[in-house]
Formats: C-alpha cells, sequence, structure tokens
C-alpha cells in the first residue's frame, strides 16, 4: 500500500474551500452535497414559512426542532441499522413489523405481567435479538435472500402483532414513556436556559476540536496531504457554531422541554455504529463482504457470521425504535409501524449508500433521514397533504439514486463509489470504512487473491 508523500499548501489556496469538510484536508463531494440539501432544504422552509406566517418563520424554532426529533428519531434509528444491512448487499422490508411486534410484547409484557418498565425494556431487545437471529439464519446458513426472508417476517410479524394485541391499544405506564417523551433534567440555577443541553453542546464543541488536532497529527505522522491550518480552524469554528445555536434553541424552549431523550439514545447510537463501522474489524469485514463477498471469503472474512449479525443487529435496532415510539405515543397500536421500512431505506440510499453494496456510511445515513424528516415537517407547516408529501419524497428518493444508476449506465463509475475512492485513497477518516485501513477495499481477481 503505497502513501502520497505531500507537504501542507501554504497561503490561501481557492480549492483549499472544497476541503473544508474533509476531515483530512480532503472532501468527500457526495457527503457535502448531501450536507448542502439538507441545509438548502432547511433554509427554504424557513423562508416558505416567513412568507406565510409572518414575521418569524415556523423551522427554525426550539418547539419545531424538538418535535422533529421526537417525531423522526426512531426512523433515524432504523437507518443506522439499515445502512449496515444495505452495505451488506441485503435489504430488510420486515423492521417494521418487527418494531410493532416489539412493541406490543412489550406494552402487553407491563400492562398484564406487571413487568417492571426497566426489564420490560431488555425483554424488548431480546424479542428484537430472537428476530433477528431466526432471519439471520436463514439469510446465512440456508441461503435464502434477505429480500425475501424480511418480506415473509414483515407478513408474518405483523400478523403476530395484531393477534397478540387483538388490534386494540394497550397503554404503557409513565416510567417507560421517558425513553419517547422525557427531555434532559433541568438545574435548579437562575439561568434561562437547560444548563445540561449547553454542558452537552460544549462537550460536542470540544470533541470536535479534539478530532480535528489528533486527526492532523495523524495526517503529520503518516506523511499525507493535509489542508492549511486555517481551513481545520474555519472548519470546527462553523461547526461549533452550529452545535451550540441548536443547543441554544433546544435549551431555551418552552418550559419543562430541553434536549430529548430520543435524541441522546439517537446520538449515542450514532457514535457507537460509526466507530463500529470505521474503527473495528468486524466494521471492516462489512465493507469488504459488500463490495466482493468471494474475494472477501477467500481473505479470510467469515462472511456467514458477517451476515448472521448484521440481520440481528437490525432487527435489535427495529426492537429499540418500536419501544420508543409506543412510549412517545403512551400505547401500542395495531397501525405501529406501518412503512418504517421505506423511510429507513430511502434515508440510507439518499445519505449516499449504493444499491449494488459495498458503499454507504452512518453519518451520511443520518444526514439522509434529516433531508427526508425536514421534508416532511416543512411540507406539513406549509399545509400540505400526505399526498403531496409522498410524491415529494419519491422524486427525492429517485433523483439521489438514479443519478449514481445514469452513471453506471453511460460506462462511467458510479459517482457514489468514485467520490468514496478517491477520498478513501488519500486515508480520509470520514471516508468510507475499508477492509483495509486508510483505502478503498479493491477485490482482486479470485486467482490472484492474497491475504493482506
Amino acid at each position: 500500500m503505497t502513501t502520497d508523500l505531500t507537504t501542507t499548501k501554504r497561503g490561501f489556496h481557492f480549492g483549499d474551500i472544497r476541503k473544508m469538510f474533509g476531515s483530512n484536508g480532503t472532501s468527500s463531494l457526495r457527503q457535502f452535497g448531501i450536507l448542502g440539501s439538507l441545509i438548502v432544504i432547511i433554509v427554504l422552509f424557513e423562508i416558505l414559512t416567513l412568507l406565510r406566517n409572518g414575521p418569524n418563520g415556523a423551522t427554525l424554532t426550539s418547539g419545531n426542532l424538538i418535535n422533529v426529533i421526537n417525531q423522526y428519531s426512531f426512523i433515524l434509528i432504523l437507518a443506522i441499522g439499515m445502512v449496515m444491512v444495505i452495505i451488506m448487499g441485503h435489504i430488510d422490508l420486515s423492521v417494521g413489523s418487527v418494531a410493532a411486534f416489539t412493541g406490543i410484547v412489550v406494552a402487553k409484557s407491563m400492562a398484564d405481567w406487571n413487568l417492571p418498565w426497566p426489564l420490560a425494556i431488555l425483554l424488548g431487545l431480546g424479542v428484537g435479538a430472537l428476530v433477528g437471529a431466526w432471519q439471520g439464519f436463514w439469510v446465512a446458513y440456508v441461503g435464502v435472500p434477505a429480500f425475501i426472508v424480511t418480506l415473509a417476517g414483515m407478513l408474518f410479524f405483523r400478523g403476530a402483532q395484531q393477534w397478540i394485541g387483538d388490534a386494540q391499544t394497550i397503554p404503557v405506564p409513565k416510567g417507560f414513556q421517558v425513553i419517547g417523551t422525557g427531555y434532559l433534567p433541568e438545574v435548579a440555577l437562575p439561568l434561562d436556559f437547560n444548563v445540561p443541553t449547553m454542558l452537552l453542546a460544549l462537550v460536542a464543541v470540544a470533541w470536535l476540536v479534539f478530532w480535528e488536532i489528533r486527526t492532523r497529527r495523524q495526517q503529520h505522522k503518516m506523511g499525507s496531504d493535509s489542508a492549511p491550518l486555517w481551513v481545520s480552524v474555519v472548519k470546527v469554528v462553523l461547526l461549533s457554531v452550529v452545535v451550540l445555536a441548536a443547543a441554544w434553541m433546544f435549551a431555551t424552549g418552552r418550559p419543562g422541554t430541553s434536549f430529548p431523550v430520543p435524541g441522546l439514545i439517537l446520538l449515542a447510537l450514532v457514535i457507537i455504529y460509526s466507530f463500529l463501522t470505521r474503527n473495528t474489524v468486524f466494521g471492516r469485514h462489512i465493507y469488504a463482504v459488500g463490495g466482493n463477498r468471494q474475494a472477501a471469503r477467500l481473505s479470510g472474512v467469515k462472511d456467514r457470521w458477517v451476515d448472521f449479525f448484521v440481520m440481528m443487529n437490525m432487527s435489535m435496532m427495529a426492537a429499540l425504535a418500536g419501544m420508543i415510539f409506543v412510549a412517545r405515543s403512551q400505547a401500542s397500536g395495531p397501525n405501529d409501524g406501518t412503512g418504517w421500512e421505506l423511510d429507513a431505506i430511502a434515508s440510507v440510499f439518499i445519505g449516499g449508500a449504493a444499491v449494488a453494496g459495498g458503499i454507504g456510511t452512518v453519518i451520511g445515513s443520518i444526514i439522509g433521514g434529516l433531508v427526508m424528516a425536514f421534508l416532511n415537517n416543512g411540507l406539513a407547516l406549509l399545509g400540505q397533504g400526505s399526498d403531496v408529501v409522498s410524491m415529494i419524497k419519491g422524486l427525492v428518493l429517485l433523483l439521489a439514486v438514479g443519478i449514481d444508476v445514469w452513471n453506471k449506465q453511460q460506462g462511467r463509475p458510479s459517482l457514489i463509489g468514485l467520490l468514496t475512492r478517491r477520498s478513501g485513497r488519500r486515508g480520509d477518516p470520514e471516508a468510507t470504512p475499508t477492509f483495509e485501513p486508510n483505502r478503498t477495499y479493491q477485490a482482486p481477481p479470485v486467482d490472484k487473491t492474497r491475504a493482506e
């Protein structure tokens, strides 16, 4: 593996602006484009609601941001698990039904068996693990395509949910509702904002500074290309301002509100799964199998084991999402989970995952999910019906995937894959994790494969 030995640029170069959001001084244009689209959508709906509602827009308000997190956190959680499934070249159509099935089991356990809510949460995760193990067995060891297995699961667990609940609504206790409707607690200080929310923001800013310093030190140690210091400074300042501004809106909302508990759960999962996919052997194996299963197998990767655990993890994420939704709704109902799998899959593809597998990131999927969330939210604020929302979401998904497929049909490389490979060659920690650290895994022909 060769290393591109270049020196850090001195002075101002216009091209350095492109490196602003590349953590090692190179930019993944695909992720930058997704983030830019999210910003444009938020600003557009802020302007449109401003023109519609008078002196103030309705999108960038504390109440609306809290609603977005509360209403779409379970879809974003599903997207975290779904991106790993899609990277592997699979698809999971059962997540909505599994979420609803877990929700009714947990609600019944608390209502009929008087199970304490902390144990009910553990029961729900256990149910998700069992469902995932069942589906993972058929995919990994029997060889049935995941599309068929999860289609069967969608039908079976939807029916099981309605059978167990007898198509009735089952309420859940207030203690359990905290995971869906709770907020960071207030601190007895004479301040007009929520102190824990702002402390969380300061921790996030400190992490941004630490990560940028660490990244630049790694680049210097490896002799790889890096952006000028001013690029890193401007990037950290801009991101810090965004984090602090968002935290301030969460911290200064109506009394009794702050940063939501579902947002905390989502934030923790993003950190954990970003580390898992980028910095662990298991994460690299996911990308290796998704990129070229045969070459990964010959290199010693236990692809069946990876298939099994990715499918099991997806069902556990669906179980968690289902419990959060039930907690927010304060009851489990017969229509829970309907259509969730479509929103989760759309979030992943809009976030930059490739249809053929092997490419995708947790952060990209979260951004894609936020694009869908703010589209839903903004159109609702403008008074549009569900018919218009569905049409626009469909067009956005079609456009996101269609551009990549069109490039392939024209004989050109996949736009998503090309941009990710370019950033990966330069050692971009934000680029798609790969089988070999800091470069995209390129599978050699089977007869020339060698273990590295």
